[in-house]
């Protein structure tokens, strides 16, 4: 190894194992590597496959200064094609004892002779075992990447006070249909407007034992004790929660989205890591070519995220109201988008007839390439955090269909403080999404959300661009990473 090589600073990045955290990570770790960074990225054994699957063995081989590593998730083995079951994964996670493995990963990294030693690790804001491990082993710069919102983040913070308040745990299930979910909350710090529906779902809860609700509430708290935390947004966004937040942590950096920093980075730079995609599925790339020969803000573009299940009869519900709007769109559909079964051929021959002049489905897309389409006009969304800052780039309104965790809190907020959405009820039905679809694409409502997201792409361009407040706060936040190197 040259002498130049073994000055390089090292950073190992431990993203959560699904989709939508290690996305976020990829543009960290080629943002780090266009900085001259040595970079391992880690990921479980169940998604390292899953990308050599999706990408081909040299993917996962990497270069010289960019490499790859899997450990134990601490589940046995599954081949499938598909995310792990979150509660399990988590429990895992969180009582598996993944630190020991990933303790001997840090060792052996340190003890190679083809790569310089760790200076820091990276570690998922629901990873913390990574950055305690480093801490163990004394490496000098150990911190926190949260991947979801500021106002998610916050929003979890207040687990413990919900208890404290005797909100949590609720009696029974009565609490989901009783109107108590509407109830006000009026005093997280920096947040208003909300109602306990809008704090992350995993509230919902009738025993304080439950696995996600743990999960989240010990690893929140334990990212308070990191020494920097990380934020995949930017200060317009989120500017009054990350103020809050700042109050609990001085050492925050926002600056998001990451992928939209990775436009600045000359090709001289990037070098053979520009062309990477960590997508684990494979990817319908037809489907551009599709909305090249639509008309400018015409298409209804519809994904639900990499976790996101349903039962059948709301897919049905989508999938009618969406023929019934008579409007085009352009819909992902995974093998297992619906509870309990994995296949292809999940929506009927009757419906494709119906829709064969207006509709394309697909099992995957380059989402952040179709959200910056001119013929892209709203996006029906889960309201996960990647979808949110991708849409927010394209400058596309929202339909908001919250699934779990934060995207509820996310739901609320493009409702209310960003202005860019309409929500969908959990329990939709056709005829209401036909009439949402024709009210975003045919009203002056819809077309003042497409103003609102505009304005809204507008500031993400600004704050991203060369001297805005998130790429300085990314300059910042790597010479916080090189302080001590």
């Amino acid at each position: 190894m040259s002498s130049v090589n073994a000055q390089k600073p090292h950073a190992v990045l431990v993203p959560y194992p699904t989709q939508g955290h290690i996305n976020p990570f990829m543009h960290l770790a080629k943002l780090l590597h266009s900085k001259n960074f040595h970079i391992t990225f880690v990921n479980t054994e169940h998604n390292h496959r899953r990308l050599v699957r999706s990408k081909g063995i040299s993917f996962v081989q990497g270069f010289a200064d960019f490499q790859f590593e899997a450990i134990p998730d601490g589940l046995p083995r599954s081949d499938l094609d598909a995310t792990q079951d979150i509660p399990t994964l988590s429990y895992s996670i969180l009582h598996g004892g993944l630190k020991l493995p990933f303790i001997e990963l840090l060792q052996r990294l340190n003890s190679a002779t083809d790569g310089p030693p760790v200076s820091c690790v990276i570690a998922d804001g629901v990873m913390s075992f990574a950055r305690e491990a480093a801490d163990e082993l004394g490496i000098r710069r150990s911190v926190q990447f949260w991947t979801a919102s500021a106002c998610g983040f916050m929003a979890y913070l207040q687990y413990d006070e919900l208890v404290r308040r005797g909100i949590l745990p609720f009696k029974d299930y009565n609490f989901l249909t009783d109107g108590t979910l509407e109830t006000p909350v009026d005093w997280i710090p920096g947040m208003h407007n909300l109602r306990l529906k809008d704090i992350p779902s995993f509230i919902r809860i009738t025993n304080l034992d439950d696995t996600m609700f743990n999960q989240l509430r010990i690893q929140c708290q334990k990212t308070l004790k990191s020494s920097a935390i990380l934020f995949n947004t930017f200060y317009d966004f989120e500017q009054e929660v990350l103020e809050a937040i700042k109050n609990l942590h001085p050492n925050i950096y926002p600056a998001g989205p990451l992928s939209m920093l990775l436009s600045h980075i000359p090709e001289s730079k990037t070098g053979s890591t520009g062309s990477f995609n960590s997508s684990l599925w494979k990817e319908d790339l037809k489907c551009v070519e599709w909305l090249d020969k639509r008309v400018p803000e015409s298409v209804v573009y519809v994904n639900y995220g990499s976790i996101t299940m349903m039962s059948d009869q709301h897919l049905q519900e989508f999938a009618w109201g969406l023929a019934n709007s008579k409007h085009a769109f352009l819909w992902v559909v995974r093998p297992d988008v619906v509870l309990g079964e994995s296949r292809s051929e999940i929506l009927s021959k009757e419906f494709y007839e119906e829709v064969k002049e207006r509709g394309l489905v697909v099992p995957w897309c380059p989402q952040a390439e179709v959200l910056k389409h001119s013929s892209i006009g709203a996006y029906l969304t889960h309201c996960g955090w990647n979808s949110i800052l991708e849409s927010v780039a394209g400058g596309v309104p929202l339909m908001c269909w919250p699934y779990f965790a934060e995207q509820q809190t996310n739901c609320r907020y493009a409702c209310t403080a960003w202005g860019v959405g309409l929500e969908v009820s959990c329990d939709v039905k056709r005829g209401e999404l036909e009439e949402l679809v024709k009210e975003m694409m045919e009203s002056d409502k819809g077309r003042e959300l497409r103003m609102k997201g505009k304005e809204w792409r507008r500031k993400v361009e600004a704050a991203t661009d060369v001297g805005g407040s998130a790429y300085k706060e990314f300059d910042r936040f790597v010479e916080g990473l090189l302080m001590h190197f």
